[in-house]
């Protein structure tokens, strides 16, 4: 979701896409093909991934920035040498994985850390410090900004997870589609809704009514009001 306007934003192999109250989908900015998308700030997002045919970005194009809501993106750093298909983005900078763990402060200069498993999803808190991380031995919690990692004793086997933009909320979803919620940075997990279908993404923002929760999977857009408890279907694929 863009915090500048509360839109919900779909980044797909053809783009970035804006979803209307109604489901529809209008086209915002040129086709990239956007891994990693992570949302900075109001307007603000970062990417990954690999030019269009007729954009001319580095193959892959490393670290992205859109600082107009996605209608244009200029290239930061690692071009043609970084695809980050998991990314995430805090108050202490950005934290990579393009088949190695990468941190920076200022999305231009890079340092190498170690973990322990490949991660699908990075989830930092906001001010960074805390870090979660999905892989298919478990799941991994780092409470020094990434430096180094621990398996979440009794978590859930996570596909994709988030943290929301305040506080120490956070949502997950596994494999089967199974959403978990988790009150304490990701210490314990109490289950939610089933989804039914495998997730593909997850991005969770605080509310006063407990959180807007918004899962894509292999057959919906689903969105949440109250936390992950219940969900709507926005779009179907």
């Amino acid at each position: 979701m863009d915090p500048q306007d509360g839109a919900r934003l779909l980044a797909t192999h053809d783009g970035l896409f804006r979803i209307g109250s109604d489901g529809a989908s209008t086209r915002v900015g040129p086709v990239i093909d956007l891994m990693g998308f992570a949302v900075a700030g109001p307007g603000h997002f970062l990417a990954s991934g690999h030019p269009g045919a007729e954009v001319d970005l580095p193959q892959p194009v490393g670290l992205i920035e859109s600082t107009d809501g996605g209608q244009t993106w200029e290239a930061l750093s690692r071009q043609g040498t970084s695809d980050f298909h998991a990314l995430t983005t805090s108050e202490s900078g950005v934290l990579a994985y393009d088949g190695g763990l990468m941190r920076s402060t200022d999305g231009q200069t890079w340092e190498p850390l170690e973990i322990p498993a490949p991660p699908a999803t990075l989830a930092a808190s906001p001010d960074g410090s805390q870090v979660l991380a999905t892989t298919p031995q478990g799941l991994l919690r780092s409470t020094d900004a990434g430096t180094s990692w621990s398996p979440v004793e009794g978590a859930p086997l996570l596909q994709v997870v988030d943290w929301t933009d305040r506080g120490s909320d956070v949502v997950g979803v596994d494999p089967a589609g199974q959403v978990w919620r988790s009150a304490d940075s990701g210490a314990t997990w109490e289950q939610g809704m089933a989804l039914d279908s495998a997730p593909q993404a997850v991005s969770v923002t605080a509310t006063d009514e407990g959180g807007q929760v918004l899962v894509v999977t292999t057959a919906a857009l689903l969105e949440s009001r109250d936390g992950g408890r219940t969900f709507d279907v926005v779009l179907e694929h």
